[in-house]
């Protein structure tokens, strides 16, 4: 056993390379200048003057010490690992292998994790994400899926610490929903979740089928990012169609029953939004506004227009030929990306949340572009 805490030592003394570099590519020492540059600023009575740009400020130097202090602890814990096996070689200790191998491992996987971290460097990778679910064509069916996978986006932020809220629900006919919008908030939601705009198929017998039959569903999910409103996106009132319902559905007891649910649909575009958790219809309206004018400055930086006029909206068909992700649970389990090729046949724990490396192998393969 010796020999395996021996072996296991001399990977870990190879891997100080590997974090080494991977302080370079984070940058670690420009980060700690410009937090301490910004650190200085804070004193500085003016400062404070502009609330909003104090706030951002010091949102960003949390950010960067936070990146700081999670590579010095992997540093500090590949070194103390590689403290322990000594200390177990030389007293001729085997009880550390099982710890030490843990350790190992416990370290390769955080190093993998801050390393898909520098992958994350477009412009709104840091901001929180705004996603939404729809419903192809199928009626039940459909619905149901796109219920499905709103409770799979929902498991995996709540497994990685992001905080999730409910923002617009609109039940389904029979079972699942119509349209929902979830926030995802927190460092790099968007940065994570941009893989997963598109289409999703899915295969399975329905138990919506007496027959037993199996059944192709569609169901797509958007992705955008939450953008600070800096006045650069002017709606109109005229463009606006502006309508308040009654809240329902998977909110439950943080929905209020009231007709403070509202609507949003921008004519010349078509997009439509709307928020139902807020506990006023004022503060719903206020919300759902913010998601226009994100949803309109991202199409417009994505198409890199002049102006919010050019928009027309964005038609993909939620059908056959346009999904980005398979989900067969018949004849076989298997979880399959058409663009990466990634697959898992664990159906069961990928629709529990489990979809980071279907997220890990996006996010290489377009770095590699």
């Amino acid at each position: 056993m010796l020999i395996t805490i021996e072996d296991a030592k001399h990977r870990l003394e190879g891997f100080r390379e590997d974090i080494a570099e991977l302080g370079a590519s984070l940058k670690i020492e420009e980060k700690r200048e410009q937090a301490s540059e910004l650190e200085a600023k804070t004193f500085d009575p003016a400062f404070w003057s502009n609330q909003e740009k104090s706030a951002s400020t010091l949102q960003l130097i949390k950010q960067l010490k936070s990146t700081i202090e999670s590579y010095e602890k992997l540093q500090a814990r590949l070194e103390d690992t590689i403290t322990m096996a000594e200390m177990a070689i030389e007293e001729n200790d085997e009880s550390f292998t099982d710890e030490i191998l843990a350790e190992e491992e416990a370290i390769k996987a955080e190093e993998e994790r801050m390393r898909i971290e520098t992958l994350l460097s477009g412009e709104y990778d840091r901001n929180n994400a705004i996603v939404s679910f729809h419903p192809g064509a199928g009626g039940t069916e459909a619905q149901d899926w796109a219920q499905m996978l709103y409770r799979m986006y929902t498991r995996w932020g709540e497994k990685h610490g992001f905080n999730v809220k409910l923002v617009d629900w609109l039940d389904g006919d029979e079972a699942g929903l119509k349209s929902a919008t979830i926030m995802v908030e927190g460092t790099n939601a968007y940065g994570y979740l941009k893989s997963e705009n598109g289409v999703h198929r899915l295969v399975r017998v329905s138990p919506f089928d007496a027959s037993g039959r199996r059944q192709t569903s569609f169901a797509s999910v958007e992705v955008m990012p939450e953008l600070e409103d800096d006045g650069s996106i002017e709606i109109r009132d005229e463009d606006l169609e502006i309508t308040a319902h009654r809240s329902s559905g998977a909110g439950g007891q943080h929905i209020n029953k009231t007709d403070s649910a509202i609507r949003i649909v921008h004519i010349p575009t078509g997009i439509v939004v709307g928020c139902q958790t807020e506990r006023s219809q004022l503060q719903n309206k206020e919300t759902a506004m913010k998601m226009l004018k994100s949803k309109l400055a991202e199409i417009k930086e994505r198409e890199r227009l002049d102006k919010i006029g050019d928009i027309q909206g964005v038609k993909t068909k939620i059908e056959w030929g346009a999904q980005i992700r398979s989900y067969v649970f018949m004849p076989y389990t298997l979880a399959k990306d058409t663009r990466t090729g990634y697959e898992d046949g664990n159906i069961q724990s990928v629709m529990d949340g489990n979809i980071d490396e279907f997220i890990n192998a996006y996010l290489k393969m377009i770095s590699n572009k």
